[in-house]
């Protein structure tokens, strides 16, 4: 297997898994342990999305040799990320718990892959949660308080829960008014409720909520869709550490 086959091509999967750890990070205290955490959490992901890929593939694929390119990679990462987790839990046991509160959103997920729903709005809620909860996890890692870590989880929720919907309307729904009305609505609910966490997440909620109502229709290229979504994902980074 070539080793871009090993790489998922989910580019804005990396910033729904970067944003809330460096959030997390950074409103904390950053040390040194959370380095092997960020391993753990990337290989994890890795490891799942090739076990999740088998699934799918396993299920419809009449190609036997199909699913099989996936195995290798499952294992490879899976492995590590179970070394490097299990190792880090030696000091922190508290991460089993985290890991075992991630369990039920992946389960769900896998059960999309394997019945080829990945596209369903549900199952991209049911990964964006644990995403952001990894705030959480960083934060504590870095000595903060898990409350303090609520408002900011919550903000990133609000954001990345957006994406869903509003990504489908500018690449598979690009042709759907009712997707349209849907992303507008929930961005609009969004910038009240991320403005009651805090007042400044006005300020980037109101950008979103800008894009999600004069983007869709446009014909944009992925890459830049791809482009403005990896910019409004720094903005949330920036304003998140920054006021919170």
């Amino acid at each position: 297997m070539s080793r871009s086959r090993w790489l998922p091509n989910q580019h804005g999967a990396w910033a729904m898994l970067a944003v809330p750890f460096l959030a997390g990070t950074f409103l904390g205290h950053p040390r040194w342990v959370h380095l092997p955490l960020l391993a753990a959490w990337l290989l994890g992901y890795l490891a799942v999305y090739h076990a999740q890929q088998w699934l799918r593939l396993t299920r419809i694929s009449r190609n036997p040799k199909a699913p099989r390119r996936h195995v290798r990679p499952a294992l490879v990462f899976g492995s590590a990320g179970a070394a490097v987790g299990l190792a880090l839990s030696v000091s922190h046991p508290w991460l089993l718990l985290a890991a075992a509160c991630a369990a039920p959103f992946v389960a769900v997920n896998s059960l999309y892959a394997y019945a080829n729903r990945e596209r369903s709005l549900l199952n991209g809620v049911a990964a964006v949660i644990p995403a952001c909860g990894m705030l959480l996890v960083a934060l504590r890692l870095g000595g903060g308080s898990w409350g303090a870590g609520v408002a900011p989880a919550l903000a990133c929720l609000l954001y990345f829960g957006g994406t869903v919907p509003y990504v489908k309307t500018m690449i598979r729904e690009r042709n759907s008014a009712a997707y349209r009305r849907g992303s507008v609505a929930y961005h609009a609910v969004a910038l009240v409720a991320a403005s009651l966490l805090n007042p400044w997440l006005a300020a980037p909620f109101t950008l979103y909520l800008l894009r999600a109502s004069l983007l869709p229709g446009r014909g944009l290229k992925v890459g830049v869709v791809g482009a403005v979504e990896v910019f409004c994902s720094l903005v949330l980074l920036g304003v998140v550490v920054g006021v919170f």
